[in-house]
Parts: structure tokens; sequence; C-alpha cells
């Protein structure tokens, strides 16, 4: 039998991921909460979003074939069965707001090949977040599995996650929570890559506050910090989170860990180094400049007790008006 003090615990436990009357709570309870947080999702339409391009050698090319390699690859990695490697024409990105007080953003996502002209999608995120107090929300919806051309998810009607037909389009809190986004935006909320930095649509909030306390699933999320050395080069245009930054998007930035999916131009000089955004410097230049800050968060992310480190949480401010 446990004992008094371990079964209020995990009773305490359980009430914490539960919403009302110890249930999960719904992606409308959810998709209202982030509504009165931060600000209302609106309906959208992805065809209408910008167009991610996928070229091979800096061109587009005559036509898609299934596990081709690209300049700009996912680096989300479609695993699911029916994916079609991570260079799938026809996704598509939207800035649905962006304020003073609040920016939401929205990717629809193709992983299986389909006509230029297509409405549906394998995946469509939308973030939201505030401005003022660092507050995030996270909304998922994916076609089931296996993924096919011939179906998909209907982006022409996106509608907004407190509105009762959300029940049929977006995934619950829980199941969004599973993903761990945070583990890859660890920085803050928007995560620069080259797949979508080349639309333009990306919000910029690099030194802001950043909190997931929205929703109970969203509460278990690891909080990651901020990691930096004296005089370092890198955290002057952002940070750098001490999660997935850390073990790998750092790496991969500046051509040190491969991205599935690359080509032989990915891979070339300046393409391989994509930070600092729009690189311009010779590779003696990049090294002088930013070789030894790098050295020296790989030195923090491994061990952030080491002399000369940096690590500082990333936190949100006082929950109110939008």
């Amino acid at each position: 039998m446990l004992k008094i003090g371990r079964y209020a615990a995990w009773v305490a436990v359980l009430a914490a991921l539960a919403g009302p009357a110890g249930r999960s709570q719904t992606i409308l309870e959810y998709g209202r909460e982030c509504a009165r947080e931060i600000a209302p999702v609106p309906a959208f339409d992805c065809t209408r979003g910008t167009a991610v391009a996928i070229t091979v050698d800096g061109r587009v090319p005559p036509s898609y074939q299934p596990d081709m390699s690209c300049d700009r690859p996912s680096l989300l990695l479609y695993d699911e069965p029916g994916a079609q490697g991570q260079c799938v024409p026809n996704s598509r990105a939207l800035v649905l707001r962006d304020d003073g007080r609040a920016q939401i953003v929205a990717a629809c996502r193709e992983k299986t090949i389909r006509p230029a002209d297509t409405f549906l999608y394998d995946e469509i995120d939308v973030i939201s977040h505030s401005v003022i107090t660092g507050a995030s929300c996270w909304f998922q919806a994916k076609a089931p599995a296996p993924l096919s051309p011939g179906r998909g998810l209907d982006g022409r009607h996106v509608p907004p996650p407190y509105e009762p037909v959300a029940v049929r389009f977006w995934r619950s809190p829980a199941e969004t929570a599973s993903e761990k986004c945070v583990d890859c935006h660890d920085s803050d909320p928007f995560m620069y890559t080259p797949f979508i930095a080349q639309t333009g649509q990306l919000p910029k909030d690099p030194f802001g506050m950043y909190t997931n306390e929205i929703g109970a699933a969203f509460k278990v999320w690891p909080k990651p910090s901020s990691l930096s050395t004296p005089g370092n080069t890198c955290v002057g245009c952002h940070r750098i989170g001490s999660l997935a930054t850390c073990t790998t998007t750092m790496d991969q930035a500046v051509g040190l860990k491969p991205i599935p999916g690359s080509d032989g131009w990915a891979k070339a000089y300046p393409q391989s180094h994509w930070m600092p955004p729009g690189n311009w410097l010779t590779p003696e230049a990049w090294d002088i400049v930013y070789r030894d800050s790098i050295s020296q968060l790989a030195t923090c992310c491994a061990h952030p007790e080491a002399p000369g480190c940096s690590v500082t949480p990333i936190e949100g401010g006082t929950s109110g008006s939008r």
C-alpha cells in the first residue's frame, strides 16, 4: 500500500496535468486560454502563404523525387509512414500577426509530393507568442498516417482553435505537447532555419521573454536556459538555448553537423554556415570572428559549470491583458 504522503504527491501530479473535473484540457479550453493571455488565433488560408522554395544547386529542379537532396531541407524530420523526405515542395508560411503585443505564425507543411496548386497539407502548426509577457502557445494538426498525396488536411479554411469546429481539426494539447517542440525552440519561440527563413515569414523576438506556462500539458516541458561566455560573438544577435540548440542546431548552423537531405550546394561554404544570417564573410574571416565563440559555447553546453560559462534561465513576465 502506498504511504499517505506518497499518495498525496501522486494525486497532486495528476491534478496538475488535468483540466476541470480531473480530465485533460481540451483544444477549445486551451485555445480560449491562449486567446485571453496572448491574442486570438484567426482563421486562415494556407494557400495564401509564402511558398517555401525547394531548390537544388541554387535552381528550381525540373521535377521532384522522393528522398531527394536540396539546398535548404527542413530541419524538422519527416519520418511518418508515407513521408517522402526533407525536400518536399509547396510548404507555406504565414505571419498572422506581428505587432508590439503579439506574434502569431503558421507553417503549412508538405511531406508528400503534390502539385503546386494543392490545398492539401500533411501538417499545420501555429505558434502564438506574447511580446509583453513571453507566454507562448502551440497548436498542431496532422494528417493521418500513412501519408498520401491524394489526401491530407484542407488548408483553405483553417479554423481558430477556440471555435467548436476546432475539435475536428486541431490535435489535443496533450498530443501537441508530446512533440516536445521546446527541445528545438529553446532560444525563443521562433526558430531560424534556412528552410523557413527564406520565406521572410518569421517573427523575431530573440531576446524577449519566453515561457510555456499556458496549458497543463505544456507546463511539464523543460525550461531552457541561455548560455554565454564573456565577449562571445554568437550571442550578440540571439540567445543560445540549452536544449537542442546546444546539442545539434548550433553545430548544424556552422557546418559541424550534417543536415539530413542537404545537397552539395548546402554543404559548401558559405551556405554551410548559415549563421550569421546572410553570411558574407570569407572562411578565414568567419573563423576569426566566430570559431572561438563556438568552441566556448560547446564547452558550456557540455559543462555549464565550467569557468567562464554564464547560464541564465529564460523566463517570462506577469500574465495580463493583451
